[in-house]
């Protein structure tokens, strides 16, 4: 249905560059005469008012993160009510655009702003919040340390406003496109999660010696560990502290005046650096780096290319990340160093990948825990033939996993691409959407919604409880 999708018969200059050409019979108007700037002011608000600060918003989808009934703010509030669209005003959050179902109080980074009746709220919504009018806005923005937006600029801002009617078949469109949208990126983001989970349970059976992967069977004998995590592991293996395997060190706290250089030759990683996109599982890009001699000025372990790398603290340390360092580097304090000494390191890193660390925490409102303690986990140990045939085989399997993962990611990538192009078109007057809207289907009440246990992965049905082993080879190459 999209795909037919045509230009309108006759265009006009708008006289505005992020509109460029609009329909010869749309308006173009400044944003103030078609909105009121509501700042009503005040430092309270009911238990029925719903509060809204910045992080609540999600950018680009007007979605709320999070509804609020208690809140504690200690400066001045901006009332709004039912159908009003609230607007981030500093630059970082232009695009986090909401229309409320319920009256309520805002930080007062936002603008509100009410519709009138030349204007529907919902598409006064949706064209603030396309990346033509954000990019607009955005070069607008002053101010050094936080850049905002001024309403007497927003206000002048030029502004489509096609008739009322095509208003609410433009807003009938993307909502009907949006639906389908996030339905197939749901499905994506389930079958990543089920992919990883697939990926850690391969590990954790091959690892713990519930298969003999040179053979693809159990093993012949097996014997108690002693372990919770472990279980029955083969009758042949070692169970042996991981101080045997490797030695473990903190990183340092590095004041601020020595982060930030680009130019010294120690990288030096913090826990965010996990995160960076090309640093999935080698350390490779790193923003920060020091000099060996600040290094040794403060006592500072310079680690060996190699080490494997995870969180010791707070709720990354729940995250159970592991990150191998592929050159010499210094970590920052929240972050402990593992350098094999005895036995594959690869191996090793697939130990240190099933190991849950937030088990074994110390409690309290920080998790943490300290080098003794990693110390002293027992882990399960083949034979070196065994360790090498175990990490070839994991090696190999995870490679597929990982491309159909990164498939998955690209395309939930290309999926809000589309969206965003989309939209920019539809409210620009580039497309015309009146005749495929008239034709769209009602929306049921639960199309689009989603029930935590139930999602839908490849057009089938899929439980979150469901088994991740149940994934085929075939499956993880398609």
């Amino acid at each position: 249905m999209i795909e037919v999708l045509k230009p309108y018969p006759a265009y006009k200059d708008s006289g505005v560059e992020w509109l460029g050409q609009v329909p010869e019979h749309w308006e173009v108007r400044r944003l103030k005469t078609a909105v009121d700037h509501i700042n009503e002011q005040t430092s309270t608000k009911s238990d029925e008012d719903l509060y809204i600060a910045l992080e609540h918003v999600e950018s680009w989808t007007g979605r709320l993160l999070v509804s609020s009934g208690e809140a504690q703010f200690d400066s001045q509030v901006k009332r709004f009510r039912v159908g009003d669209v609230l607007f981030g005003k500093l630059r970082p959050y232009l695009a986090k655009v909401v229309r409320p179902k319920q009256s309520g109080v805002c930080v007062g980074e936002f603008f509100v702003l009410r519709a009138r009746p030349v204007v529907a709220p919902h598409y006064l919504e949706v064209v603030l919040r396309s990346a033509p009018a954000i990019d607009f806005v955005n070069n607008s923005t002053y101010g050094a340390k936080m850049p905002r937006a001024d309403w007497t600029f927003v206000g002048a801002m030029l502004f489509p406003l096609p008739p009322l009617p095509e208003q609410t078949a433009i807003v009938r469109f993307l909502d009907y496109v949006d639906r389908r949208i996030r339905r197939v990126m749901r499905a994506r983001q389930r079958r990543i999660k089920l992919l990883e989970e697939y990926k850690q349970a391969l590990i954790h059976r091959a690892v713990t010696g519930q298969i003999d992967v040179r053979t693809g069977e159990p093993y012949p004998a097996y014997k108690d560990s002693g372990v919770e995590w472990l279980g029955q592991v083969p009758a042949h293996w070692e169970v042996v502290p991981l101080k045997r395997l490797a030695w473990f060190k903190s990183g340092a706290g590095f004041p601020v005046h020595h982060q930030g250089d680009m130019n010294a030759e120690i990288p030096f990683f913090k826990v965010s650096d996990m995160n960076i996109p090309g640093n999935e599982k080698y350390l490779r890009i790193c923003p920060n780096t020091v000099s060996m001699t600040v290094a040794r000025s403060l006592g500072a372990t310079v680690f060996p290319a190699g080490t494997i790398i995870f969180p010791k603290v707070g709720g990354a340390l729940l995250t159970n990340k592991r990150r191998i360092a592929e050159s010499h580097c210094c970590i920052d304090n929240n972050m402990m160093g593992c350098v094999a000494r005895n036995g594959d390191r690869d191996f090793l890193f697939l130990i240190m990948s099933c190991i849950d660390l937030g088990t074994i925490a110390k409690l309290g409102p920080v998790p943490a825990i300290s080098e003794g303690e990693v110390r002293e986990i027992r882990v399960a140990l083949p034979s070196a033939p065994e360790q090498t045939a175990i990490v070839e085989y994991l090696d190999a399997q995870t490679t597929k996993i990982d491309a159909a993962i990164a498939t998955a990611r690209r395309e939930i990538e290309l999926l809000r691409e589309y969206r965003t192009r989309l939209i920019a078109d539809v409210v620009t007057g580039k497309v015309d959407v009146r005749e495929v809207a008239a034709q769209l289907p009602e929306k049921s009440p639960k199309e689009g919604e989603w029930t935590d246990m139930e999602e839908t992965v490849g057009g089938e049905a899929v439980d979150n409880g469901a088994a991740a082993e149940t994934f085929s080879e075939e499956e993880v190459e398609r």
